[in-house]
């Protein structure tokens, strides 16, 4: 910690808190009585209550009884889709895609979108959220959201071989339009679905581009077990093979669950000429019945997993709160350790390896200096989050995302001690519940895809 530097008034000091912080090795560790100093959206200094006594600011917080943490960080979703939370419950995925899900998104509207990217927004906002990576469709219309709302986020426009070459050419534009925009909040990535809907050439040619323009690619692959299994049948190679022949991996991946990540595919992630990232979304795994993210296998070869919550269709939640406990207890359960994941562990994941996972490594995920300012307040006074014997447990184990205070992006505080600042829930819910009975009707017989992975 350092003394703050007296050069004008800050514009925001969070005083009092307990803050998270790493230390040289990227330990997870917690500093008492600390303050946080911000400008220019920046954090400008981490150092004592004391410390900044003297200091002038625009705004200050007193945060005792609260832990600061760095804003959450959603790794892979697909915002719009709180429209069809709890549409189709209790299914084996194709049936849960073709019969329901790809059918309604036919019938998607701009203004759908809009309106389910909103709520969305202030879902995560009001969970702690500061910064989530998206992956879908009339991505102008979730970016003006973005714009709007005050999040930051990494956004692909999705698509489809079936689209032909206008699919590609589509997620290019909206990748290189909107590249910086909100601020500098908003990043860009290309957007194929899968390997099941994008043949190799489309893949290849992805690759191609990202190395062109310096783009990362956010796609789904090896989401589960029974899709490696029939890519080895019908292609003689593994989801991620395919990724590694096509060169996706010597650029820079965003691999959506990996769930049916095998033994064989280790190496070929461990050489990958590209920084690969993986976001896991553990409780639509357990909802389908899928085996976990192998963790601890990426982690052996320093491969970031970052936390995720995929589309509330599937999850039927963006709380990462949910994910991150989930994905410490899952672990413990699946590898016979209780040692692993610990929840120092499962707040590094939340933290900085999510940060890594959406290419942003070195803007968020820690409360540093130099850092852009994307904090979060956790009430740590309720009864369920009492006594606190040992802090990093009680965060995973037993806060929940309504113990979020306060939330903050680039030093703007998006919710105040539980108001939301940005985003009009009660008119959002109201226009979109005018408009669903038009989304959700299935009676057109078509489908904007067929899954046959």
């Amino acid at each position: 910690m350092t003394e703050p530097a007296a050069s004008g008034p800050a514009d925001l000091i969070i005083m009092g808190c307990t803050a998270l912080v790493h230390d040289s090795a990227e330990g997870v560790g917690f500093a008492e009585d600390a303050a946080i100093v911000v400008r220019d959206g920046v954090i400008a200094d981490v150092t004592t209550t004391d410390g900044v006594a003297r200091l002038d600011a625009v705004e200050r917080v007193d945060a005792r009884g609260q832990a600061a943490l760095p804003g959450l960080i959603n790794c892979h979703t697909h915002s719009p889709m709180v429209a069809l939370r709890g549409i189709a419950e209790d299914l084996p995925v194709e049936e849960w895609f073709n019969d329901y899900v790809w059918p309604i998104e036919s019938n998607l509207s701009e203004r759908d979108v809009e309106l389910g990217a909103r709520l969305a927004c202030a879902e995560m906002i009001r969970g702690g959220v500061t910064t989530f990576a998206d992956h879908y469709f009339a991505m102008d219309t979730v970016a003006d959201v973005v714009a709007d709302t005050g999040l930051r986020a990494n956004l692909g426009q999705a698509y489809f071989s079936s689209q032909g070459p206008e699919g590609r050419a589509a997620s290019l534009d909206f990748a290189l339009r909107h590249r910086g925009t909100a601020d500098g909040r908003v990043t860009t990535c290309l957007a194929p679905h899968a390997p099941y809907t994008v043949d190799d050439a489309d893949l290849a040619a992805t690759a191609e581009l990202a190395r062109e323009h310096g783009l990362l690619v956010h796609l789904h692959a090896a989401e589960s077990r029974a899709q490696t299994e029939h890519s080895l049948a019908r292609h003689g190679a593994t989801p991620i093979e395919i990724l590694h022949r096509t060169g996706l991996l010597d650029v820079d991946v965003l691999i959506a669950h990996g769930t049916g990540i095998v033994d064989r595919d280790l190496p070929v992630l461990a050489g990958a000429g590209g920084r690969v990232g993986i976001a896991s979304a553990p409780r639509g795994y357990l909802k389908f019945a899928w085996d976990p993210t192998p963790v601890r296998d990426l982690a052996g070869i320093g491969i970031p997993v970052g936390l995720a919550t995929d589309g509330a269709a599937s999850n039927n939640s963006l709380d990462v709160w949910e994910a991150m406990a989930l994905t410490a207890l899952v672990q413990k359960s699946t590898t016979g350790d209780p040692r692993w994941l610990t929840s120092r562990q499962a707040l590094h994941h939340a933290t900085l390896q999510s940060a890594r996972a959406v290419g942003l490594g070195d803007r968020i995920g820690s409360i540093a200096v130099g850092r852009r300012a994307d904090l979060i307040l956790v009430d740590l006074t309720g009864p369920h989050t009492q006594p606190v014997h040992d802090l990093a447990a009680t965060l995973v184990h037993s806060a929940r995302s309504g113990d979020v205070r306060t939330t903050i992006v680039d030093g703007r505080v998006l919710m105040r001690d539980r108001e939301l600042l940005t985003v009009d829930v009660a008119a959002v819910v109201r226009e979109l519940g005018e408009r669903l009975p038009a989304l959700v009707e299935r009676g057109h017989g078509k489908r904007i895809q067929e899954y046959d992975a």
